[in-house]
């Protein structure tokens, strides 16, 4: 009988739970100025007001933008304009931006500074990823990581190590790829016009944040749907630990 009613009361508790499409999660739009100075963050935003992610929280310590003309979109982020992803691991920035604002779901796109600014190796940009990744998954175990074949510029002859560090991306997220914590690779570069689709040589113009959101787009709700997964078999296990103490009290 005890093991009927435990059956019962969790049963009802993990269908209720199963049910719910308000689960909150939280997002952080992480990198340099592309994805700091720019509008692709407010044209993914938009996107995700017509399904179940409407209400997911995007989160950061900036709302810097591009003019976007969307006063209603979640401006929270974690890009800074001129930052490289080496400096950003020697000096342990990502530790105290994810303490502040924990996330369950984060995309990444850097390495343009590293290359245009001192260009640093592949090799070493790539060391640094690894490390930003180890960061992502010490603050949260469970981190939904999405990666991008960063987009070509239009200024010097950065474009042969940029194409070389996207190649280098594909290898490296399969080598840290885990169940519970999984890396989604998206290629931003292909098809990304660096005379059509930049404003300044460096940064996407309208046309570019159109396409950066849509190359986003299916990576990151793939990702918010497993990170809701997650919370949703945490709650339920939850539930199911509530009923058990409650029929073991009454009983």
């Amino acid at each position: 009988m005890v093991s009927f009613k435990l059956l019962t009361l969790a049963t009802l508790a993990t269908t209720t739970l199963a049910q719910n499409t308000t689960v909150p999660l939280r997002y952080m739009p992480f990198g340099d100025s592309i994805t700091e100075i720019i509008c692709w963050r407010a044209k993914l935003w938009e996107k995700l007001q017509t399904t179940e992610w409407s209400t997911v929280n995007f989160v950061g310590s900036g709302k810097t933008e591009n003019n976007c003309k969307d006063t209603k979109y979640d401006r929270d982020n974690e890009g800074h304009s001129g930052f490289l992803a080496i400096d950003i691991v020697q000096k342990k920035q990502l530790e105290g931006w994810l303490k502040t604002n924990p996330a369950d779901v984060i995309t990444m796109h850097l390495g343009t500074n590293d290359i245009v600014q001192q260009s640093k190796s592949v090799a070493d940009i790539i060391k640094a990823f690894t490390t930003l990744v180890g960061t992502m998954r010490t603050s949260n175990p469970k981190m939904k990581i999405v990666v991008a074949q960063i987009i070509p510029i239009a200024i010097g002859n950065s474009n042969a190590k940029i194409q070389d560090l996207n190649k280098a991306i594909i290898p490296w997220a399969q080598g840290l790829n885990t169940t519970a914590s999984p890396i989604w690779v998206v290629d931003q570069f292909t098809g990304f016009s660096a005379t059509g689709d930049l404003r300044d040589g460096v940064h996407p113009n309208d046309s570019g944040d159109v396409k950066m959101a849509n190359v986003w787009y299916p990576a990151v709700v793939t990702a918010f749907a497993a990170a809701k997964a997650d919370k949703v078999a945490a709650m339920e296990l939850e539930a199911e630990m509530q009923a058990k103490r409650e029929v073991e009290f009454k009983a």
